[in-house]
């Protein structure tokens, strides 16, 4: 038998000792071959491309396509993070580069936008990350967040809303629809607190009083940002605006968010049982969260709202507790199995509880692998209706630039119901980044046709800008703070 040489053993062979040492490769060619090797995939693409691009079938078109839009937000995510802005940003700013590849000549991707195929994708991915929020979220948060945190919250929601439909947009795009104006109150309104939660974790001030506010906070500002998109939605369908429309509808979305929420969790777990004794296996359990999200999101279009408030609402459903009678995970069972023999009581201890909150979170891990596949579909779409030819006129960006201020203004405001004794600062900000939410609103009323192209893209911008501007200002406040306290 002959073993092959480990790595090491071959680099010191003397075959490639003479090929390294050659007299005819000299020291710069020698310099370049690793830059060439990495190239060399990029020129078998491109030399390539003309046998891609030839297929006009519409089956092989969709598949070049996610194909093309996976693999380049994988590798563009990474990129993002670390500058210190979430894969979210990355995704959204290729979706941006390969829309607008049509300046400069090359228009392979512009048909994207318009199929219908990728769209569904699209509108899938947005369900499945409303699915995914729902499933992180308890609903004892819902209930136990503090004072401050309710007030923050409510500001955070009710100060930009009112900033965008009666002051900003009137303002800066006059003339427009007010269901236009409603909608950029809405946009401007959502909160992604993911990007400042990611900032106060990587500083280690996450259980900080300011920080534990925001994350209360954004609780409260999903639930009411939610709210406001059903009836701001339900308002444009309905083409009227007259309080008791208004009132209705609000009725109709928190009876959709309530009477779901306690019909389901007073069935869910005689639902959950039953199907257990039936199969208890992953891919049950797997099937049950996929369709139940499913089918709140269509229950949820039925009822005149947005399919995203069901799925949101189908993810509060699946509390660990009830989860309890489906199998655990097969690397929970290895490991418990070698742990009597491996460690001491105490370790044991410590081991059990780590797998204790694996197997309770199993549901949420489950569909994350979904949602890799699908929901990056969403951003990238998104970011590809942006029209950076809007940017050529000053007024665009004038009115990108001055919405961009509002959404600020509007959050800062909330920082300041935080209370005496907290850094308004650091509250305010850490509400700041719009991020996913705010493309999702964004998306919702572009479908309903009250937000235009130019808008739409103006919107995207002022989400960018905010998600772009809050790490670094966050984390100077907090080393500010910290200077302070030393």
């Amino acid at each position: 038998d002959h073993q092959l040489p480990e790595p090491a053993a071959f680099h010191k062979s003397p075959g490639a000792a003479r090929v390294l040492e050659s007299p005819d490769i000299s020291a710069s060619e020698k310099n370049r071959m690793p830059a060439l090797r990495r190239l060399f995939p990029l020129a078998l693409l491109a030399a390539a491309w003309p046998v891609f691009a030839a297929g006009s079938d519409v089956i092989g078109q969709n598949l070049l396509w996610l194909a093309i839009i996976l693999l380049a937000a994988r590798l563009f995510a990474p990129v993002a993070q670390k500058v210190g802005f979430p894969a979210v940003l990355g995704e959204l700013l290729l979706g941006v580069a390969l829309g607008n590849l049509g300046l400069l000549g090359f228009h392979y991707f512009d048909a994207i936008v318009k199929d219908p195929i990728i769209m569904f994708m699209a509108e899938l991915g947005v369900i499945i990350l409303l699915l995914q929020i729902g499933l992180e979220t308890r609903l004892g948060d819902l209930v136990s967040v503090g004072a401050r945190a309710s007030m923050v919250g409510t500001v955070g929601i009710v100060v930009p809303f009112a900033l965008g439909a009666f002051v900003a947009g009137p303002l800066v795009l006059p003339g427009m629809e007010f269901n236009a104006y409603l909608f950029l109150g809405a946009t401007l309104a959502a909160t992604s607190v993911g990007i400042t939660g990611r900032v106060f974790r990587d500083l280690g001030k996450l259980k900080m009083p300011e920080a534990q506010i925001v994350l209360g906070a954004a609780v409260i500002d999903d639930v009411l940002g939610l709210v406001i998109l059903a009836v701001v939605s339900s308002l444009v369908e309905a083409g009227t605006v007259s309080l008791v429309d208004v009132v209705l509808i609000i009725a109709k979305a928190v009876a959709f968010l309530g009477g779901s929420i306690v019909i389901g969790r007073a069935i869910a777990p005689f639902l959950l049982r039953w199907a257990s004794r039936l199969d208890n296996s992953h891919s049950m359990l797997f099937s049950l969260v996929l369709v139940a999200g499913l089918f709140m999101a269509w229950l949820a279009h039925a009822v005149g709202l947005a399919a995203i408030i069901g799925a949101f609402a189908a993810g509060l459903l699946f509390e660990p507790i009830f989860l309890k009678e489906f199998e655990t995970p097969k690397v929970v069972q290895d490991i418990e199995a070698l742990l009597p023999v491996a460690v001491d009581a105490e370790k044991q201890a410590n081991f059990r509880s780590v797998l204790a909150r694996h197997t309770s979170h199993q549901h949420e891990q489950m569909i994350e692998p979904i949602g890799y596949f699908f929901v990056p579909v969403f951003f990238v779409l998104t970011g590809m209706q942006v029209d950076l030819a809007v940017l050529a006129d000053p007024k665009a960006v004038a009115v990108a630039l001055a919405l961009t201020a509002a959404a600020i203004v509007g959050k800062l405001a909330a920082g300041f119901a935080a209370g005496k004794g907290r850094n308004p600062w650091l509250v305010g900000w850490g509400m700041v980044p719009r991020g996913e939410v705010g493309l999702i609103f964004a998306m919702v009323g572009k479908k309903l046709g009250v937000v235009s192209e130019a808008m739409f893209s103006e919107i995207v911008i002022m989400v960018i800008l905010t998600t772009l501007l809050t790490p670094p200002i966050l984390t100077m406040l907090l080393k500010r703070q910290a200077a302070r306290e030393a």
